[in-house]
């Protein structure tokens, strides 16, 4: 069966061939990748782009360094592969970054892994210890099971004397040091969501997908868009809810599935800048865990992650005292100069919607994905699972599973293909930041820097014509200004100040309450 045009216009009330409900990476990821292939898509995302799980992880695109422990070999060696294909297609948002790992003898597993209990059963002596020699043989594979090509492998670091030391008690003397990537994650949502569209799809959001039934060759699906009711159908149905997959298989879909999903919070914590240097610390605890304490927008360190079971409504996570306790006398324990509550400058919290493995904790819960196709009549799609750094190649494996039911779409595409404003070499961010102060001399080196980190090549779109600062508009505060709100708005999906100050941008941690409300007036005025 050929490919078809959405019918009945690109708005409510078409027929597509694809209908994705799920505006988070995954959805988002998927309507890219189909819209690419030539199919029509549309996606439909109850409130904002990235506005749950997809905006709150530890950004990081990883291979997942302790999943080793748990012989999670499969997705590991699939996440670090992936880590280079999205560097090379997003050098604006993703960049290289250096993990350094201190040793002491106080690590320890978590005694439920399976590394764990072989080594107790080979090595009794070492029961619950997380000897040097292993962590090195890990992050041996970790430098070769992925086919790394950019990123620089392991070395072995001697903290005294160094900046990497300065901020660590100095009983930390030996580290190792690796590589992996971070990623800014709501705006990897957004910038897939825009390419899919530049593609053919349609991207609804603030629209919620309130039933779903199967008529004859095609599914009926009816939407709520600020009260209004509307109907579109579609060939095939794709649930990328996240943390609602569940809710959408038994209330929307109203059926049954085998599959569960296990709501994980992970929280974190945003505190002054700990470390005189750009790399960040992989710290090990003596439960067994690990956290990581990572440069952030600039001034700031952010600390992450826990794990815990999430029984609620996943839009009431939230990083409880406990939480942060724990977290602060986590990186106590390592810092030279020790946290407090009052260091605290934000926190947030996500539920991660990990596939129901039945094992024993959250943390010993799978990250890797399990899709669940459904063909009897019009094809249904359930994603579970999965982590932001293996988004691309969920997409091309959900696609496989589509494929059989739309013949003549074109292969694979998306590996190494640049999302918007990422059409630049990885290791030119210098380039651009000098071209646009040269461009436009009023920006400082800070100012155009967040714009190039933001937008990439399109940061001179946004400043098209600027000769002087009051030629970008409205000054709303922390280098945010009406022309980039403006994009914001027209092109990236915005339409509340949260959308903008804590999702498009981090720009939260810098602006007072009054000024945030006057975003929010400004966008509400239109």
């Amino acid at each position: 069966m050929a490919l078809k045009a959405p019918q009945g216009g690109t708005g409510m009330g078409a027929r597509y061939d694809l209908f994705i409900i799920g505006g988070g990476i995954n959805g988002c990821g998927i309507a890219r990748d189909a819209a690419g292939r030539g199919l029509s898509v549309c996606l439909a995302e109850m409130g904002d782009l990235g506005g749950a799980t997809s905006s709150a992880s530890t950004k990081l695109f990883h291979g997942g360094l302790r999943y080793l422990e748990f012989f999670e070999f499969g997705l590991v060696r699939h996440a670090l592969a992936e880590r280079e294909t999205l560097l090379a297609a997003m050098p604006h948002i993703s960049w290289p970054m250096r993990f350094v790992l201190p040793l002491s003898p106080d690590m320890r597993f978590d005694t439920a892994t399976p590394t764990s209990r072989l080594l107790g059963a080979v090595m009794p002596w070492l029961r619950g210890r997380r000897p040097d020699w292993l962590i090195r043989l890990g992050l041996f594979l970790y430098d070769h099971l992925g086919g790394r090509k950019i990123l620089p492998g392991t070395t072995t670091l001697y903290l005294p004397g160094t900046p990497e030391g300065a901020a660590l008690k100095p009983k930390f003397v030996k580290a190792y040091e690796y590589s992996d990537c971070w990623v800014e994650d709501a705006r990897l949502v957004v910038l897939n969501a825009r390419d899919a569209e530049a593609r053919g799809a349609r991207i609804l959001t603030r629209t919620r997908v309130v039933a779903a039934s199967r008529r004859g060759d095609h599914w009926q699906i009816t939407l709520d868009h600020d009260g209004a009711s509307q109907q579109v159908t579609a060939r095939a149905l794709v649930n990328a809810a996240g943390p609602w997959v569940a809710d959408v298989v038994q209330g929307v879909i109203r059926q049954n599935s085998r599959e569960t999903v296990r709501l994980v919070r992970g929280s974190h914590i945003v505190v002054p800048r700990v470390a005189g240097h750009a790399k960040s610390y992989f710290f090990q605890g003596a439960d067994g865990r690990i956290i990581f304490a990572i440069p952030y927008e600039t001034d700031f360190t952010l600390i992450g992650t826990t794990d815990a079971d999430h029984p609620g409504d996943p839009r009431t996570a939230h990083c409880t005292d406990a939480e942060r306790d724990y977290l602060i006398d986590f990186a106590n324990h390592y810092l030279r100069t020790p946290l407090t509550a009052d260091d605290v400058v934000w926190t947030y919290s996500g539920v991660r919607p990990l596939y129901d493995d039945g094992a024993t904790s959250a943390t010993a819960a799978t990250r890797d994905y399990v899709l669940s196709l459904d063909d009897n009549g019009p094809v249904l799609l359930n994603i579970f699972g999965g982590k932001i750094t293996t988004y691309r190649k969920l997409a091309e494996d959900a696609w496989d599973r589509l494929k059989p039911h739309f013949p003549g779409a074109r292969a694979h595409w998306t590996a190494g293909v640049p999302l918007p404003g990422g059409d630049f070499p990885v290791d030119g961010v210098d380039r651009l930041i000098d071209d646009l102060c040269t461009a436009h001399p009023f920006l400082s080196r800070a100012w155009a820097s967040r714009l190039v980190r933001a937008y990439g090549t399109e940061a001179a779109l946004i400043l098209t014509g600027a000769q002087t600062a009051a030629d970008l508009g409205r000054d709303f505060g922390a280098t945010l200004t009406e022309a980039e709100l403006r994009w914001l708005m027209t092109h990236e999906y915005a339409r509340t100040a949260q959308d903008v100050v804590w999702r498009r941008s981090k720009l939260g941690l810098r602006l007072t309450a009054e000024q945030v409300a006057a975003i929010d007036a400004f966008m509400a005025a239109g």
